[in-house]
């Protein structure tokens, strides 16, 4: 048997012994849980701010955060502009995160006539995802409009190209200088696209909608070609494939083929 104080030492030493597990188990597991821990940067008031403040560039700083703790509420670095000189709606403390709903918007005041040039219309037309590309159309883009309606002289469907190189102003609520983080999630989708055309091209879209129906394709931005002589689609021509095989050979000659990887791409030569 242990005698003396020899018992008390080995009791001391187990107990420093579980300390220690215990201790490091509580780290590992402090560890485990910040172990994939993305941090992304946040905008934060630099100094307490009353409320009905206007914001400054030096009232605000940023601070890097807990990606999972970032949602679409709280003000980005990239989008601090759209803060600054706007009034803040309740106080705010020096280190607290921005959000957007603390602060006035000139969401209520942004117009879309101060983006129509003059002499063009905007005219809005009917765009769900089906109709636009996916709902990958954004404001800015280019597209061609085409037409699918019933000709009256041969009660055949067909389709034609209507407009092409048309710029688009927005996009539902949504035009290029809208801040979309002001939007709400649920308000970003959209089922209708407003163009900038003409005053007589928005008089062939008034009543192309009415006759049948529009399907935008969306072009690339540095594509501003317009075709002279446009056919048409219809189902005769679907049925026959003579013209399918002339488009076909065409669209070989025009558009890049590639192949593989990014980085290996072959494409075949333009017309001469």
């Amino acid at each position: 048997m242990l005698k003396g104080k020899t018992p008390l030492i080995v009791a001391l030493v187990l107990g420093l012994l579980a300390g220690v597990v215990a201790y490091s188990a509580i780290k590992k597991q402090e560890a485990d849980a910040r172990r994939g821990w993305n941090l992304v940067p946040v905008v934060v008031a630099s100094q307490d701010v009353p409320e009905g403040t206007v914001i400054t560039y030096d009232m605000i700083s940023q601070r890097a955060v807990p990606e999972q703790f970032v949602t679409s509420s709280v003000v980005k670095p990239d989008s601090a502009n759209y803060v600054v000189n706007q009034k803040v709606l309740v106080p705010l403390q020096a280190g607290d995160p921005l959000l957007w709903s603390q602060f006035e918007t000139t969401k209520a005041a942004e117009r879309l006539s101060s983006k129509v040039q003059k002499k063009g219309r905007a005219i809005t037309i009917e765009a769900k995802a089906a109709t636009a590309v996916g709902g990958w159309i954004r404001p800015n883009d280019h597209v061609d409009v085409i037409g699918t309606f019933r000709d009256p002289q041969t009660d055949e469907n067909v389709a034609v190209t209507l407009l092409q190189n048309v710029i688009v102003l927005a996009t539902g609520k949504i035009t290029g200088t809208t801040n979309v983080n002001l939007i709400p999630e649920n308000q970003r989708e959209y089922s209708n696209i407003s163009l900038l055309v003409i005053p007589e091209e928005a008089e062939i879209l008034v009543l192309a909608q009415e006759l049948g129906n529009l399907t935008l394709s969306l072009r690339n931005e540095d594509d501003v070609d317009i075709i002279e002589e446009r056919g048409r689609a219809t189902i005769s021509t679907l049925l026959s494939g003579e013209r399918t095989r002339v488009l076909e050979k065409k669209r070989q000659e025009i558009i890049q083929i590639i192949k593989g990887s990014a980085s290996e791409k072959s494409a075949a030569p333009g017309p001469q």
